[in-house]
């Protein structure tokens, strides 16, 4: 428990020391879009962008603000841009935000679009962090072959609430959990690894203009669901959503089968359903881009459990 508390205090520092993506406003403090992609305008951009309706976008907020200006002519252009700042933006953006960006950047300009590079990233990163989040999935899958012992333990001291039946049911649980190589706070690990990988993606893909200034199957890298299907009409967008929708509750639903009673069953239940639910709302504000990385991240996490699930089956380890 200390080291998930550990863990949660260094990801929140990580937050608390700047770099979240910042929006130019209007004088009514109403956020600046791009008129045709719906695109929010970050002020905290990384390089220079290339659309001259984006610049000419800029360039307007700087005459008419009366509030901090956005000095893109002194970017450098995203095709050159580094994999640190020259200015320090804070510990998450150079650690994290920044060389994610540049990663996009470089193999987007090795494939020529910048919405495959997204894809390739993503794989590439959770590759790095398979051994990880293997190791995460395989526990999932040891747990479930201790069920049947466990749910006898659970039975033997059903009503059993003092101190000493507590701790010889604890005695027995870590028992049957080292028989079966079990470490109840790896089942933590995945999360905390996706949600730092999410807004990493988040925050490169929203404030590198290459990245949302460019298209991938029809679809703007900038521009949300919401902009793209109710205001562009193009259906191209819904489809994104339903495959976002897919994705979380497919990944979701595969994670939740370790559950060791019909209590805890339950309560996963209720959590897919919620994260589906709550993911199919974002899914209409996020732009495309972060949509195209939430689907290939999650469909890799699919994959991932079937193939440990198979080598457990095969009793490969």
């Amino acid at each position: 428990m200390k080291k998930t508390v550990k863990l949660l205090v260094v990801i929140s520092l990580m937050f608390t020391l700047t770099g979240c993506t910042k929006y130019i406003k209007d004088d009514k403090g109403k956020i600046v879009q791009n008129i045709e992609t719906g695109q929010n305008l970050p002020s905290n951009i990384l390089c220079k962008p290339t659309d001259k309706k984006t610049l000419n976008t800029y360039s307007e907020y700087n005459k008419t603000t009366k509030g901090k200006k956005v000095d893109v002519n002194s970017l450098p252009e995203c095709n050159k841009m580094g994999v640190a700042s020259k200015n320090y933006d804070g510990l998450w953006v150079t650690l994290f935000v920044q060389p994610l960006a540049f990663i996009i950047i470089k193999i987007g300009l090795l494939v020529k679009n910048y919405g495959l590079a997204i894809i390739l990233s993503t794989l590439l990163i959770r590759g790095l962090v398979f051994p990880l989040t293997k190791k995460t999935a395989m526990q999932s899958e040891n747990m479930k072959k201790a069920q049947g012992k466990l749910s006898k333990i659970e039975k033997k001291y059903q009503n059993k609430n003092d101190q000493a039946s507590m701790m010889d049911k604890a005695q027995e649980i870590q028992m049957i959990y080292k028989e079966y190589n079990i470490n109840p706070l790896s089942s933590c690990l995945v999360m905390f690894i996706q949600i730092p990988l999410f807004f990493a993606f988040y925050e490169a893909i929203t404030r590198i203009p290459a990245i949302f200034e460019e298209s991938f199957l029809g679809l703007n890298l900038g521009t949300s669901p919401s902009v793209g299907l109710l205001k562009q009409g193009n259906i191209l967008y819904l489809i994104l959503i339903i495959l976002v929708v897919i994705a979380t509750y497919m990944s979701f639903k595969m994670s939740s089968r370790d559950v060791m009673s019909e209590e805890q069953a339950q309560q996963m239940k209720t959590m897919t359903y919620f994260m589906v639910v709550m993911m199919s709302i974002t899914a209409f504000s996020i732009s495309s881009g972060i949509g195209v990385y939430w689907v290939t991240s999650n469909i890799f996490t699919i994959i991932q459990n079937m193939a440990v699930k198979r080598s457990v089956k095969n009793g490969r380890n």
